[in-house]
């Protein structure tokens, strides 16, 4: 199955680039507002599935970083502990 914005991208590009026929990209045009009318582009943060271990080693990075504020590791530390990772502190 595609991902809606994957198809959505490709006929953005289709009507960008110069070497495409007019006919092709007003096929795009016409793709692109049936997915805008029927809400397939609609696009909601936080419903993107993640690969866990990025975001695990995202937050430990962000520990270990000194630009990061003291109050934003202890809620990461916290989150990380919540989900049964131990972190050095």
């Amino acid at each position: 199955m595609s991902e809606p914005h994957r198809v959505a991208g490709g006929h953005k590009a289709a009507i960008a680039n110069p070497n495409v026929s007019e006919e092709a990209k007003d096929h795009s045009r016409q793709v692109l507002q049936s997915m805008e009318k029927s809400g397939e582009l609609d696009y909601e943060p936080g419903n993107v599935d993640k690969n866990p271990g990025n975001v695990i080693g995202g937050k430990k990075a962000a520990i270990h970083n000194p630009r990061v504020p003291e109050d934003t590791k202890d809620r990461l530390r916290d989150e990380l502990a919540e989900d049964g990772v131990e972190v050095d502190k």
